[in-house]
């Protein structure tokens, strides 16, 4: 009998796990694919998301550490990834890019005004993104520094790469502080 119960389970099992498999399957396949312009704005999003908490997270009293003589302090560092986000949002509206050089923090001087300033040039972009929409951002224009032809959506891509790369130098400021960045920090 035990083995009648066995035999017969296992086949159960399997037609459950397929039928289970398959429901998923269609749940997924009725979903449409992102736009190429949701797409950018996805990844715009998310290394915005991951400086803004970096911003709000690191101590206010180690936002002038810097690894050595050489290098940008962390606050200089926040204020030139965000500000360089202007580069594409000024371009992509056909404008010369407000911030030729890094700001000074002579009007950003508390890790506040950092921070609102950061999450200004995410929002900025991302509203670009999604005025833009699909027609707008395979739109071809002229980059400003090479003088190459370039679509928008291609400059989105370089500066969400160009924000990446400084998130990971500012990875190296946490550790060098003997801290954790957000999103090294196990999830609750």
């Amino acid at each position: 009998m035990k083995k009648v119960i066995t035999s017969a389970g296992l086949p159960l099992a399997v037609l459950l796990g397929a039928s289970f498999l398959l429901a998923r399957t269609a749940s997924v396949a009725a979903a449409p694919a992102p736009s190429p312009s949701q797409v950018v704005l996805s990844q715009w999003n998310e290394i915005g998301r991951k400086l803004v908490a970096m911003a709000e997270d690191f101590p206010e009293d180690k936002y002038d550490f810097k690894p050595t003589p050489a290098q940008r302090t962390f606050a200089e560092q926040m204020l030139h990834v965000s500000a360089s986000m202007y580069y594409f949002t000024d371009t992509a509206q056909g404008q010369k890019p407000r911030y030729p050089d890094d700001p000074k923090r002579d009007g950003l001087k508390t890790k506040a005004a950092i921070v609102t300033f950061a999450r200004k040039c995410v929002e900025d972009g991302a509203a670009v993104i999604k005025s833009k929409g699909d027609k707008g951002m395979a739109e071809w224009i002229t980059e400003p520094e090479s003088k190459q032809q370039v679509q928008i959506s291609d400059l989105a891509y370089s500066l969400t790469e160009h924000s990446g790369e400084h998130y990971g130098q500012l990875v190296v400021y946490y550790r060098l502080s003997g801290l954790v960045p957000p999103e090294s920090r196990p999830k609750k």
